[in-house]
């Protein structure tokens, strides 16, 4: 067992301690304490939280500049976007029509043309057809001469020439 002074010993420990370190001391320590720490507060806001406030505030500022610059050139963007879109399909009709216009000027130019291919090309078979013609009857009235004279001979032999004359 533990002796008893040893106890005595250690209660008059234990109440001299707590006789020293109370949580909170009232005496001359106190109002000392409370004007340090409104000194600190008020050195910490005049050098760092006024300043901190600033620059965030000056930051939010121009955040929000920004965002309404960007918002402003985004419907600008946006304008544009349907003006040039309305612009393009204003040109594709446009073209569409041209086209079609040029087409159907081409297709006219080519019937045109072929028919006036199809005209010469008859008025050449007519030509062709007439020179053949005249060819043909200037070989019969070349060759009437020689038939002639060949049948002539042909029945002189056949038929000796006291019968034919």
């Amino acid at each position: 067992m533990i002796p008893q002074w040893t106890l005595l010993l250690a209660t008059a420990a234990v109440e001299e301690v707590a006789e020293k370190g109370k949580l909170f001391d009232f005496d001359a320590t106190l109002p000392l304490m409370a004007i340090q720490f409104v000194v600190l507060v008020a050195v910490l806001n005049k050098l760092f939280y006024t300043p901190l406030g600033k620059v965030l505030d000056d930051r939010d500022e121009y955040i929000r500049g920004g965002l309404g610059n960007a918002k402003a050139r985004l419907a600008e963007a946006e304008a544009l976007k349907t003006q040039y879109e309305k612009e393009l399909a204003e040109t594709r009709r446009e073209s569409n029509t041209v086209i079609a216009t040029a087409k159907a000027e081409a297709q006219k130019i080519a019937a045109g043309q072929i028919a006036e291919t199809q005209q010469a090309a008859q008025v050449q078979r007519e030509q062709a057809q007439q020179e053949i013609d005249k060819q043909k009857q200037s070989a019969f009235t070349a060759l009437e001469p020689q038939v002639e004279a060949l049948s002539r001979q042909i029945l002189t032999k056949l038929l000796g020439a006291e019968l034919v004359k």
